[in-house]
């Protein structure tokens, strides 16, 4: 494993990994979620796959989260999110490693990026994991209503929602009322019938952010002869935290990567 540095589109740190296998037969890349970072067990399960798949893979903090790299959780949105995989992508172009077709792996709001850089650079792609990711803002917003009302109404009238990390105890999440006003503007699915690669999608039965109803309108959206799976898993939230949550991601993963042709 090779860490590297580089600066994204405004100025600030961008802190990530390349994992190189001996034989390596693809490229892929790896995005975490907002408020996520590299290290995460879902992650790093992800990355850890493709790597034992012989892909070399980019895993990398996105800016403004909780790992290495510059930025104020504040000031997180899907589009920065998904700046900053474009500017990682276009880096890696530079490199000697660096090779087309490649996969692209993200989780939430980098299952969002990857997913929307599909659409849009369509022919630099082989496939697709989206794992529990948001496709429309305005969904994401209806999602939110339905399962937090209270949550939702709280955030808007003070202009700010607060949150205690779960996985990084200590670590405030801070968000401003703007971040889903920004959601807002952000939707994939009229863009849908351009994800004629492969794709999986991945969600928990019980996931209240990104639900399997909403991963279900975007799928129905994609063209017919597009190879395509999705998994609902039992019991599980939003982020995979289990033993056997993260076993049959494993599995799955694992399985379609060796299924890609």
């Amino acid at each position: 494993m090779v860490k590297f540095e580089i600066k994204n589109r405004i100025g600030l740190k961008i802190v990530g990994e390349v994992l190189r296998p001996e034989n390596p037969i693809g490229l892929s890349f790896v995005m975490h979620g907002l408020s996520g970072y590299k290290e995460e067990f879902h992650i790093d399960l992800i990355a850890n796959i493709l790597f034992e798949n012989n892909y070399i893979v980019i895993n990398f903090d996105a800016t403004n989260s909780r790992g290495e790299s510059g930025g104020k959780y504040e000031d997180a949105t899907m589009q920065k999110h998904y700046d900053d995989l474009i500017d990682v992508i276009n880096w890696s172009k530079t490199q000697n490693w660096y090779q087309e077709p490649f996969v692209l792996a993200g989780h939430s709001m980098g299952g969002f990026a990857v997913t929307k850089y599909a659409e849009e650079f369509p022919f630099e792609v082989k496939a697709v994991f989206s794992f529990a990711a948001p496709y429309s803002g305005k969904d994401n917003l209806e999602t939110h209503n339905k399962f937090r009302p209270e949550e939702i109404k709280e955030w808007k009238e003070t202009g700010w929602m607060y949150k205690t990390s779960n996985s990084k105890p200590g670590f405030e999440l801070k968000l401003p009322w703007s971040h889903m006003e920004e959601r807002l503007k952000h939707d994939l699915k009229p863009m849908a019938h351009k994800i004629t690669m492969p794709i999986l999608f991945v969600v928990g039965e019980d996931d209240k952010s990104c639900p399997p109803s909403d991963q279900k309108k975007f799928y129905d959206l994609l063209p017919e002869d597009t190879i395509k799976e999705v998994h609902v898993i039992k019991g599980a939230s939003h982020v995979f935290r289990t033993i056997e949550q993260l076993e049959s991601l494993k599995i799955i993963f694992n399985n379609w990567l060796k299924n890609l042709k």
